[in-house]
């Protein structure tokens, strides 16, 4: 068990924040998309962003810019948007990284598995044949090839080969 990586990782979840501002609202804050606030792409109702936790390479999320907690809360613009995202995000990283298949979910509430909660966000996941992704259940390990500068480099150049 790679206690080191637990270790953190139990402090990123249970810790107080000091900070009560929204991690995804701040990104969204930032002037300029980049490696610091890992924005992919900014459309008009929602935005892609990598997750700063992958659970492999090419993790990212789609999220809306409104701060709400259901999709309940979102218009049908919002919600189409994200769903088109969606789409393109899958177009994007498989040039990027050729995955066999993806996972793509919304965890609504905390007893969903939701790590952020208060701020709606859809995850795509990239997965390949054989791949190690239940190291992070049943090992509390994930195992990740590649850096999020890389992961942002690749998924920001197949992004914008797209567009």
């Amino acid at each position: 068990m790679n206690y080191m990586f637990a270790s953190w990782r139990r402090k990123y979840i249970t810790e107080k924040k000091n900070n009560k501002k929204c991690v995804f609202c701040s990104a969204i804050e930032q002037n300029e998309d980049s490696v610091e606030n890992l924005i992919v792409h900014r459309g008009e109702h929602a935005f892609l962003i990598l997750n700063r936790y992958p659970y492999t390479s090419g993790h990212v999320m789609v999220l809306p810019y409104k701060h709400v907690l259901d999709l309940n809360d979102l218009d049908n613009e919002t919600r189409t948007e994200m769903m088109n995202m969606v789409d393109q995000t899958i177009k994007a990283l498989k040039i990027a990284y050729a995955p066999d298949a993806f996972n793509i979910g919304i965890n609504m509430g905390a007893a969903a598995g939701a790590g952020i909660e208060a701020h709606i966000h859809m995850h795509v996941v990239p997965r390949w044949n054989g791949d190690v992704n239940f190291m992070t259940s049943v090992g509390d390990v994930r195992i990740l090839p590649e850096s999020l500068e890389d992961s942002f480099q690749k998924i920001k150049n197949a992004w914008d080969s797209i567009l």
